[in-house]
């Protein structure tokens, strides 16, 4: 088997991943395999190359496995470099509540030794396909269209096909897949859809009703969000980052996609226990 080539991408903070940085240099020195950095991570961490150790400006090909160093930001960052090319990101949480890491930093130098031996699953989560105007994005987690600051409250109008569900006069809406239902979703009071389901599930930021209600679109079909606002433009973003300004009259459009981002999971790890971990431990330190 040839040696394992691995890239690593954390968070802005690496007073908190340098060690755990140097620590997977080592190890992967051990195992006979090669980390590749771009510039901007090898700046960050002061590093050069060297024995197993090669900085590079483009994504190297054969890549094995990514290691994402950080919170959900960083790990959806790889999921997203690596979508839909079947590479697995590898999270370590050095985040707040690190829902898609595989380990927490503690576990980190065992979990880098399993991993580089290939001992891990991978589980296929599917994205959302978002397109305004001549603008595509996937995401992994979400896609939320929300009102600008300081302008009012915007109208949205939501289909699916040929049928309007309804107009809802709110601050914005998420849609997110069922690994996104956890975070800006569950916030609105989104139902949790456990991975492996299918489908996007609508939810409404604000909304200035009592009867905006969340939705479940099935994975065939196409969701259209339309600005019914009478001046306020809305921005768009895809998870947690801003890529579109849907003005007046403009619309979006969504839809379900399969096998887009390739999640590293530890053998035992299953969806409903870490969402007892995650959130119990929350709801606990309250």
């Amino acid at each position: 088997m040839s040696a394992l080539v691995a890239t690593v991408v954390t968070h802005r903070r690496p007073a908190e991943t340098g060690p755990a940085v140097q620590e997977l240099i080592e190890v992967a020195r051990g195992a006979g395999a090669r980390l590749v950095f771009d510039p901007r991570e090898a700046e960050k961490h002061g590093l050069v190359a060297a024995d197993g150790v090669a900085i590079a400006d483009d994504t190297p090909v054969g890549v094995d496995l990514c290691f994402a160093l950080g919170g959900d930001g960083t790990i959806l960052r790889g999921l997203r470099q690596y979508a839909g090319t079947g590479v697995p990101v590898f999270g370590v949480n050095y985040g707040e509540v690190g829902f898609l890491a595989t380990v927490e930093r503690e576990d980190a130098r065992p979990a880098f030794e399993r991993a580089l031996r290939r001992e891990f699953d991978v589980l296929a989560l599917p994205g959302i396909a978002a397109r305004v105007g001549e603008g595509d994005w996937i995401a992994i987690n979400d896609v939320s269209v929300e009102r600008q600051h300081g302008q009012r409250v915007a109208t949205l109008a939501y289909s699916v096909g040929d049928d309007e569900i309804g107009s809802v006069r709110c601050d914005g809406l998420v849609v997110a897949t069922p690994a996104g239902s956890t975070g800006y979703n569950l916030a609105n009071g989104g139902p949790v859809m456990a991975w492996g389901v299918e489908g996007m599930v609508v939810s409404f930021i604000a909304p200035h009703s009592l009867t905006a209600r969340a939705l479940v679109v099935a994975p065939g079909d196409t969701l259209a969000i339309d600005n019914r606002s009478d001046d306020e433009p809305v921005d768009v973003t895809v998870d947690g980052r801003p890529v579109a300004v849907l003005e007046p009259g403009g619309r979006l459009e969504a839809r379900f996609v399969d096998n887009q981002g390739s999640l590293a999971q530890l053998a035992g790890v299953s969806f409903y226990g870490r969402l007892h971990e995650k959130f119990g431990r929350l709801a606990t330190l309250r």
